[in-house]
């Protein structure tokens, strides 16, 4: 989206015609309302504008929700937009902190901003970019004087008054649809420019959950997050902002419910012990956390390998920290003995997890001619130096 496209956005018939368009969201929903729009007499340009804003709302509601429904966004924006109930989640983190005003630098379309005035803080929303900062106060302007929107860049933003700092560092290329990733000392602002904040100030920074963790400096909280199975995001809390005792953090949402392991700093992990009953998976967010050794030893269970995120139990526990596994038996790795031992078995629904070996699923799928009505899982990984295959069960 340039200036000339979000000008025409911004006017009263084109709002009011991306209100009453509905959900846009297949190539013939887009054909249709392109159709429906130019026979009304609607010109070319404010169609495309409206018509690609609706696909947007439509798309933005796995996020916002139906706060999707009223805001506007651009493809980048939405792509690199925090969740709405995570930004609420870290807006609870400030307020609980007894913080009062918050600034939040490199806002992007505002999905951050707007849990912290959801929540009642007063909040100043600043993005270098000017029509992402225009999108932004569109967003916010439901909260009136509480949630101030400035065009700026987040180095030169006077933070006089201001309690705490969220900074959510551009980690992508400008623009407003695709983007690609930049190293951290070309992030805007900087990594170096948001850890030297983060020691002068309570700062809590959004990062990438596979950032170095040689980056990470002493003294600040780092917490990975894990949502419905994907980790989504490292953030670095520093000053009041960071829990007394806490280095590490991983926390594991899956839908409503939320969970979470704290440690003062990185977990030791159990030995390798021999194949048990059970196979677990730990969390993406553990496994950045390295608190392996912690879910291991609520688990009873060891190392299923050196240096690889497996675990094996005997005991019946499982926990929300990790995918548990049941297992059936250990098959030979060879593809065509493979693929003849699971039709032998019946199993024409395969899902096939690997962690250790250099195996594409997607590619040794068809290789495997399944064929039956019964499913499991496929676990592919090392045990003692050599390559094996756990036919399993999710518990």
């Amino acid at each position: 989206m340039d200036h000339v496209e979000l000008a025409t956005l911004l006017t009263p018939q084109a709002l009011r015609l991306l209100d009453d368009l509905g959900p846009v969201d297949s190539t013939a929903d887009v054909a249709a309302a392109v159709s429906r729009l130019r026979a009304a007499g609607i010109a070319p340009e404010l169609v495309s504008a409206v018509v690609g804003q609706a696909r947007l709302r439509t798309r933005a509601g796995a996020k916002f929700g139906p706060f999707a429904a009223r805001m506007l966004f651009t493809r980048a924006g939405l792509e690199q937009a925090s969740r709405l109930s995570m930004a609420a989640r870290h807006a609870g983190r400030f307020r609980d902190a007894g913080v009062a005003r918050v600034a939040d630098l490199g806002c992007g379309i505002g999905g951050d901003a707007l849990g912290l005035a959801g929540i009642g803080l007063d909040v100043l929303a600043v993005d270098a970019d000017e029509v992402t900062a225009a999108i932004a106060a569109y967003n916010l302007a439901p909260f009136g004087g509480a949630a101030v929107v400035r065009h700026a860049r987040a180095e030169e933003t006077d933070l006089s008054g201001i309690d705490a700092v969220w900074l959510d560092p551009a980690r992508r290329s400008a623009g407003h649809g695709e983007t690609r990733r930049t190293r951290p000392e070309d992030w805007t602002p900087s990594l170096e420019w948001a850890l030297d904040l983060a020691a002068r100030m309570p700062v809590g920074i959004k990062l990438g959950p596979g950032l170095d963790r040689a980056a990470i400096p002493a003294g600040v909280e780092a917490q990975w997050i894990t949502v419905d199975g994907s980790t989504i995001e490292l953030v670095l809390w520093s000053g009041i902002l960071a829990r007394p005792g806490v280095a590490r953090a991983a926390l594991v949402v899956q839908g409503d419910a939320a969970h979470e392991l704290t440690a003062p700093a990185d977990a030791d992990d159990e030995p390798v012990r021999a194949l048990g009953a059970y196979v677990h998976e730990p969390a993406g967010s553990v496994i950045r956390a390295r608190l392996i050794g912690e879910v291991a030893r609520r688990l009873d269970a060891g190392m299923l390998a050196d240096g690889i995120a497996y675990l094996t139990s005997d005991a019946e526990l499982t926990s929300p920290f990790v995918q548990s596994f049941r297992v059936r038996e250990q098959l030979p790795f060879d593809v065509k003995r493979l693929g003849r031992a699971l039709r032998e078995r019946g199993i024409g629904t395969l899902e096939i997890k690997k962690r250790g070996v250099d195996v594409d699923p997607a590619a040794l799928r068809p290789k495997l001619k399944l064929a039956g009505d019964d499913s499991a899982t496929l676990l592919l990984t090392r045990i003692d130096g050599g390559r094996v295959a756990l036919l399993a069960d999710r518990v």
